[in-house]
């Protein structure tokens, strides 16, 4: 009996070995497990994510960092890619830059994920909140969708983000051409928040030196991109409130070499051919006329091609001054011929009112010498009582001898025509030295006295 029950015994504490057992075993495997895994192995970039901005995160987009809390500071730099046409016509200027924003969220800072720094893909922009900058004076921008969008999105271990994005911009610029095509314009670039206070939000631009940074080897068609650019702020008020705003200025210093060649030039030839005229002899009149009236008709149409391509401003430009200076000088070239034929042709109105006078003159002594001269009959006398006795009057009449008369007309016809000629001579010295100080005094001015002004301006 006693053997009997001590194998009972054996055999139930037996089977309760055999049930307890297996339990800590699996128990202590799920706990390796999950101590390898929170340790030993890490996180995934994917499980990384929905835990840093994912919907189980508690991340909302909608909501600005430190949210009635301190404004965000969000730093901007700029790389200009291309400077593309400055259009005086709609006074704007083309540009393609890379826009570079930085802000602090701490929200978005981590410790799990080993790396300093992730690069994102940039369809993770729509999950996190983003600066609502805008360019104040844009008349049209584009983005970059080839081969995929022109962004960039980096997030920092200490929670800054980098957004970066490629753009086209076409931006207004006020342009003063009072000295074009001698100017020197300042287009400027205004970058603001459309949305946000400057109690919840201020930019300001990074360090000066890599604020504003410009593709090695940028040229301009037309124009010379100085170094220095004007780095500010251009705090907005509006009825809504106080808004941020910078802004940088370029500073476009215009090449006037095309001008050179394609119009001061051409007009300075047609003033000097207009001169030609003067040393043409003052009765060729068809080849004078047609001379003079040639380079008016250029001159004109030279001077409208200089204002096709510029606005309809109200002021004076200095391209106006030298294009109304040489159609004046080809003009006057024009009215000196006219003066040199009105004063050759004088000497017949003379010689004609002499001729009159003359005339008149004869006549008078006729009737008071020969009373009773009768032409027609041929009676050439009457009888005239003197002393008693009778005296033959004057005989038939017998006018003048023309020689006297030929000879004054012919000196009168030489003094006209040396007063033309002397006209003509004047002119050939006149004409050019003028026009020289009239270049002395334009160049001096506009390349000289308005450059210094414009350099010193600020």
């Amino acid at each position: 009996m006693k053997t009997l029950a001590l194998g009972t015994v054996s055999f139930f504490v037996f089977c309760l070995l055999q049930e307890h057992v297996p339990l800590r075993l699996v128990s202590g495997k799920e706990e390796i497990k999950s101590t390898s895994t929170g340790s030993g192995q890490p996180m995934s970039p994917s499980d990384f994510l929905d835990k840093l901005m994912g919907k189980t995160s508690g991340y909302d987009a909608r909501i600005r960092p430190n949210f009635k809390g301190p404004p965000v500071n969000v730093t901007c730099n700029i790389f200009i890619n291309s400077f593309g046409s400055v259009t005086e016509t709609t006074m704007d200027y083309r540009v393609n830059v890379f826009l570079r924003q930085q802000w602090n969220d701490p929200r978005l800072a981590y410790r799990e994920y080993p790396d300093d720094s992730l690069d994102l893909d940039p369809s993770m922009l729509d999950s996190i909140w983003k600066p609502d900058l805008f360019f104040a004076n844009e008349k049209g921008a584009n983005f970059h969708e080839v081969t995929t969008d022109n962004k960039l999105l980096r997030i920092f271990k200490n929670g800054n983000v980098l957004y970066s994005i490629r753009l086209t911009l076409i931006l207004s610029c006020p342009m003063d051409l009072k000295n074009f095509p001698m100017d020197i314009q300042t287009c400027t670039m205004q970058l603001e928040s459309f949305g946000y206070t400057m109690n919840d939000l201020i930019f300001e631009w990074l360090e000066e030196q890599e604020a504003v940074q410009v593709a090695e080897g940028l040229t301009l068609p037309q124009f010379i991109l100085r170094d220095e650019k004007d780095l500010g702020y251009c705090t907005k008020y509006y009825n809504t409130g106080k808004f941020t705003c910078i802004e940088v200025k370029f500073h476009l210093e215009r090449q006037m070499g095309y001008y050179l060649i394609q119009m001061y030039i051409p007009s300075l030839l047609i003033v000097i051919l207009s001169w030609v005229s003067f040393w043409i002899n003052m009765d060729a009149a068809p080849a004078r006329v047609g001379l003079g009236i040639t380079t008016v008709l250029t001159m004109t149409t030279q001077s409208a091609g200089s204002r096709a391509s510029l606005p309809k401003v109200s002021y004076v430009k200095a391209i106006d001054i030298w294009m109304a200076v040489c159609l004046l000088f080809v003009f006057a070239a024009l009215l000196e011929y006219a003066a040199v034929n009105f004063v050759s042709r004088q000497h017949k109105e003379f010689m004609r009112l002499r001729r009159r006078q003359r005339r008149q003159r004869m006549e008078e002594e006729v009737v008071r010498e020969s009373r009773f001269y009768f032409r027609g009959y041929g009676l050439g006398h009457c009888m005239h009582v003197k002393d008693g006795s009778a005296v033959e009057g004057p005989r038939v009449y017998s006018p003048p001898q023309p020689t006297p008369f030929l000879r004054e007309g012919e000196a009168i016809l030489r003094c006209y025509i040396d007063r033309a000629k002397r006209i003509d001579t004047i002119s050939r010295a006149v004409f050019p030295f003028t026009f020289l100080v009239f270049n002395i005094f334009y160049w001096v001015i506009y390349k000289v006295l308005r450059s210094e002004d414009i350099h010193q301006a600020p």
